[in-house]
């Protein structure tokens, strides 16, 4: 961009969701800031340069990728430094989110560059929309570890997580993370499975982990496209309780009230051993 003085100004970066399928997907803005600005930093270049091509736009594209990106950002901020505007856009939905970008957003905001979000499709956030589960808590993991020892540490750790839990899984995985999710969490825990979404063979798979993994299992297209994995949370029964929040409760009535009426008052709210948070109290005293 020129100033009226004749000098380069700063440019800058578009973070640019695209359609996780359904190329009708793309929004209005996305498809003007794309037509606007000097270049594309893509996650792949090949398959970027089929969606420009189908809404019309022909514009240079940089790879910016997982094994590329810390070398590049400089190179791709200095561009937008000396006066150009660069959208990035990732394979398919909303960029950083399980995708290449952090690098170069936190870099950007480090140089003072604007970062400008263009919102759109995202494949969770879809998956969510349609499961049935609640969503007024929900925590994202992304990709749990391909390594099965790992995948399983990791889901034992959410086991008494009382939030909605998104996961996204690949097709050669799902099965075997289902059956994970019905052994650490409870072959009983509410499970939602979304498989390509917004596509000509959309599906969700939904039931106990068990009954998922059943339905998987008798779909022979279900070792095809990209999947959502949505679990629900841990009933209340099975909450752990909060150590932090216990701790807040008696320090805040220690100073107001004797030690056994704080220890009961606490066990009353929380369901805990009157004898084991009166020794609690009495340690948080003494420190």
């Amino acid at each position: 961009m020129v100033s009226d003085s004749g000098s380069r100004e700063p440019g800058s970066l578009y973070i640019v969701a695209t359609p996780i399928g359904n190329l009708d997907d793309i929004t209005v803005r996305a498809s003007r800031i794309l037509a606007q600005v000097d270049r594309v930093a893509a996650e792949d270049t090949r398959h970027s340069g089929k969606l420009l091509q189908h809404l019309g736009i022909s514009k240079p594209l940089l790879a910016l990728h997982d094994h590329n990106e810390r070398d590049k950002a400089a190179s791709v901020l200095d561009r937008i430094a000396a006066g150009e505007s660069i959208a990035l856009i990732s394979d398919a939905g909303t960029p950083l989110i399980s995708d290449p970008g952090y690098v170069l957003v936190r870099d950007a905001r480090a140089r003072g560059i604007r970062v400008i979000p263009v919102p759109g499709p995202c494949a969770f956030v879809a998956a969510l929309s349609a499961a049935g589960l609640p969503t007024d808590r929900f925590l994202f993991e992304g990709f749990l570890s391909a390594k099965a020892s790992a995948r399983r540490a990791a889901l034992k750790s959410l086991g008494r997580e009382a939030a909605t839990m998104v996961f996204y899984e690949a097709p050669r995985r799902v099965s075997a993370m289902l059956a994970d999710v019905g052994e650490c969490l409870g072959r009983g825990r509410q499970v939602v499975v979304a498989r390509e979404l917004t596509k000509t063979f959309e599906t969700f798979y939904h039931g106990s982990a068990e009954e998922v993994l059943a339905q998987l299992k008798d779909d022979p297209n279900a070792a095809k496209g990209e999947f959502v994995v949505i679990v629900a949370g841990a009933p209340s029964s099975e909450r752990s309780e909060d150590v932090l929040d216990v701790d807040r409760l008696l320090n805040l009535l220690l100073p107001e009230l004797p030690l056994r009426q704080v220890a009961k008052i606490v066990a009353e709210l929380t369901g805990g051993s009157k004898n084991e948070l009166y020794q609690r109290a009495l340690a948080l005293r003494n420190e």
